[in-house]
């Protein structure tokens, strides 16, 4: 008699042999519906867009015309590539692209792997049987390839990335302000994105495409608006086929509504990010820690691929902090209570009102 064997549906896929493939890849994790994900650098972000950004993916971050939000986004995003070894393509109006990978910021040490280096250190000046020393030293191993298979690291905002990362990798930088016609700059693209070509069965590594202010007035082509629709729409298709991550930063203030939407429109995921004021006497009475907070992002849209169900998020926007002015984190927002008191946390929120008080309306 045949074992008990589950049942496998005529429009289901066998994914165990690309999840073992997937799970031997830093950096790259199976999803639902038989999509993957890829660290966007910053942990919380992945848990709100329910694991990372989907590969195959065109992300799109609206700016903020008051501060320069959107580049902390960025910098996590292309320095979690770097510590993964994936590939790199980065363009920017700025006059030395080259030289924004010296401002991206080095992952951080956890504890326990402080803690072992303490030990290790510890371990030089004492004399142990081969047996145990052995021992340690399988330890060791194990620990860097845990090490070497972490998702999604906690970058320090003021140590900048170490040159190791970046000095021997794929990187293409590229200066938007000498691509006068979008044709070549798509054309570079391509060829980059033709190196990780999609085969869900054999992943080598995956790739990643920054994309810093499409349309800034440093280019030539920021008053072509059917251009850069164009391009963004091509490039979109693109990626479909390939094992990448693109994330574009535009500037919505600068262009007219309608190509502003247009854009919004072709997004996989789209999030925006906004200054706070400095000073906002009525915000501060609305939300708990606000001296805190260094801007706000939104999640206006996540990608829905391989399925027709939407993703519900439990809130769209959420504060930006510095964790001990190094990390970057997002949390909720929280309602400062009316009566003064500590308040409680929007997870920690077990009832529809603020107040501790219990009324007839309470539930």
């Amino acid at each position: 008699m045949a074992g008990n064997k589950p049942r496998v549906g005529s429009f289901s896929r066998n994914f165990t042999a690309a999840s073992n493939t997937i799970s031997q890849i830093p950096g790259l994790k199976h999803g639902p519906n038989g999509t993957m994900f890829l660290s966007s650098g910053i942990l919380d972000l992945d848990k709100i867009l329910g694991g990372g950004f989907t590969l195959g993916s065109l992300v799109m971050v609206m700016e903020d015309p008051e501060a320069p939000h959107h580049m902390l986004l960025i910098r996590n995003f292309m320095s979690q590539g770097l510590v993964h070894n994936q590939p790199l393509l980065y363009a920017s109006p700025a006059k030395d692209p080259r030289g924004f990978l010296g401002t991206l910021p080095s992952p951080m040490f956890s504890k326990d792997e402080k803690s072992r280096d303490r030990d290790a250190e510890q371990e030089k000046g004492l004399r142990i049987a081969w047996q145990y020393k052995k021992y340690f030293e399988e330890q060791n191993s194990e620990f860097q390839r845990d090490e070497k298979s972490e998702y999604c690291n906690d970058f320090d905002l003021r140590k900048p990335l170490e040159r190791h990362f970046y000095s021997g990798q794929q990187i293409d930088c590229i200066r938007l302000e000498d691509s006068a016609d979008l044709t070549t700059f798509h054309d570079r693209c391509s060829s980059f994105l033709s190196q990780t070509p999609r085969n869900d069965r054999n992943i080598t590594c995956p790739g990643r495409i920054a994309i810093q202010s499409l349309g800034a007035p440093q280019c030539d082509f920021a008053d072509k608006e059917c251009d850069m629709l164009s391009f963004v729409r091509s490039l979109k298709n693109t990626i479909r086929s390939s094992n990448a991550v693109a994330v574009i930063t535009f500037p919505p203030s600068l262009f007219s509504p309608s190509f502003s939407k247009r854009l919004q429109h072709l997004a996989d995921t789209l999030v925006s990010v906004k200054a706070i004021p400095d000073e906002d006497k009525e915000l501060a009475k609305l939300l708990t820690g606000y001296q805190d907070m260094v801007g706000l992002l939104s999640v206006h849209k996540v990608a829905r691929i391989n399925t027709q169900v939407p993703t519900i998020l439990e809130a769209t926007t959420f504060s930006m902090k510095l964790q001990k002015r190094r990390s970057l984190i997002l949390e909720c927002l929280n309602q400062a209570p009316i009566d003064g008191s500590s308040g409680s946390s929007y997870a920690s929120s077990g009832s529809c009102t603020g107040s501790s008080k219990t009324g007839a309306l309470d539930f």
